[in-house]
């Protein structure tokens, strides 16, 4: 099953599923997706597609499609490698992904990531049944700032979490429609052309793998979104490097899910005191 979280002409925010009919209205039993809910075959008044959860957490795992680390020169991982994004960095299907300008950066990415989104609250769970704790998946865009990722001292969450920088939809599909993860073709494709098209079986660490992993000692609570890596085609790799600008569509596309689209702008405002360089814009800790 498709569930969409959109807000109606109201304003009120509502879920629906995706019939043959359209999209019908979704009754929650809670307050959230993870509380419950049953179908309903009232129609949906959709004034806009909405990113399918507001997340808890969003934690990523870097590093963890093969032929991503050979285009990248990096040794494959021993263990997934963790960094988190900001719930704040969330953007909607068909909203603009911001390029900074306030905290400026000249090298912003993309990334086409398969999405799980916790429905169970999991804690020291074994792999071979990791995934009765998956509500569902999505597409994301790991966008990436790599100057400040890279060049401003290896900081991955500076570098992936402004805002806009993790677009998320346009669909939750849940596990009984979606029930092998790592066998989906996943591409992005930049104004029309596929920089990225690759399979999640390509991952190093697979999905329930991961939940493992994330899982270890911690608490993953409901409502907590994984980003599981990119594969290989990322703008950084290529030669000339190809970043994102003004004006560009980047599209994120997963068998099973659909396309996530997002435009390109930049951010409106002036240069900030952090300045426009990184390599130049270090202050002292007073």
């Amino acid at each position: 099953m498709k569930i969409y979280r959109y807000r109606s002409p109201e304003g009120r925010i509502g879920y629906a599923w995706e019939s043959s009919e359209g999209l019908l209205e979704l009754n929650l039993h809670g307050q959230n997706l993870w509380d419950g809910f049953a179908k309903s075959d009232e129609p949906a008044a959709v004034a806009a597609i909405l990113a399918p959860v507001a997340p808890r957490t969003i934690l990523c795992i870097g590093l963890n499609y093969r032929k991503h680390a050979e285009e990248t020169g990096a040794s494959l991982p021993s263990y997934p490698v963790l960094f988190m994004k900001n719930p704040a960095a969330v953007q909607d299907p068909g909203l603009p992904i911001e390029i900074p300008t306030w905290l400026s950066s000249h090298k912003v990415d993309y990334e086409a990531e398969l999405a799980v989104v916790i429905g169970k609250s999991c804690r020291n769970v074994f792999k071979e049944n990791a995934l009765e704790h998956v509500l569902g998946y999505t597409a994301a865009n790991d966008v990436s700032a790599r100057d400040w990722q890279k060049e401003g001292g290896s900081q991955w969450c500076r570098g992936k979490g402004f805002d806009t920088f993790c677009p998320l939809g346009p669909c939750l599909v849940t596990p009984e429609s979606l029930p092998a993860p790592n066998t989906l073709r996943i591409q992005a494709i930049l104004n029309g052309e596929a920089l990225q098209d690759s399979n999640t079986a390509d991952m190093i660490f697979s999905v329930a793998t991961i939940i493992e992993f994330l899982s270890a000692s911690t608490t993953i609570l409901p409502g907590t979104v994984i980003l599981t890596g990119t594969p290989s085609g990322v703008g950084m790799a290529r030669k000339p490097p190809r970043f994102l600008a003004p004006g560009d569509s980047i599209s994120i596309q997963i068998e099973g899910i659909g396309t996530l689209t997002n435009p390109v702008e930049q951010e409106k405002g002036p240069i900030g005191p952090w300045g426009a360089n990184p390599l130049s814009s270090v202050k002292s800790a007073a």
